[in-house]
């Protein structure tokens, strides 16, 4: 009898609890603001990069007039072509003309020479086990 009024009682307090309504807590992050801060500005500019040690040859230019933005950027690829890009970006998006120079140029294949490992290590004896 009395295991079944602990159990009648803890089932009671349950119901209860479960019944309860909980605390709703505000989120402490606030909703990110996508507003523009200020007007768009104009501008333009351009530069080059041409290191020969490191292979690197690209460049970059772009105009706005605070509406449209139009550019166009220029690199050479590791295999001898150059990529030039030009774009247009407005109120409708971006859009992109990409073009290729060149013919691309790879190292003539040689197959891999491989030899076998050296063994760095002495070689374990094997255990003996004894029969019973």
């Amino acid at each position: 009898m009395q295991v079944q009024t602990v159990i009648i009682f803890v089932s009671l307090a349950g119901v209860l609890i479960a019944g309860q309504e909980q605390p709703q807590y505000a989120s402490g992050v606030a909703k990110p603001s996508y507003e523009q801060q200020q007007a768009p500005m104009p501008h333009s500019f351009a530069w080059a990069v041409k290191d020969e040690p490191s292979k690197n040859d690209y460049s970059h230019q772009q105009e706005s007039d605070g509406k449209v933005t139009t550019g166009s950027y220029r690199v050479v690829l590791p295999d001898g072509r150059t990529q030039i890009v030009a774009y247009r970006a407005d109120e409708n998006g971006y859009v992109a003309d990409v073009k290729y120079e060149g013919e691309a140029r790879y190292p003539e294949y040689k197959p891999s020479s491989y030899s076998k490992p050296t063994q760095s290590y002495a070689e374990v004896a094997k255990p003996e086990y004894l029969s019973a």
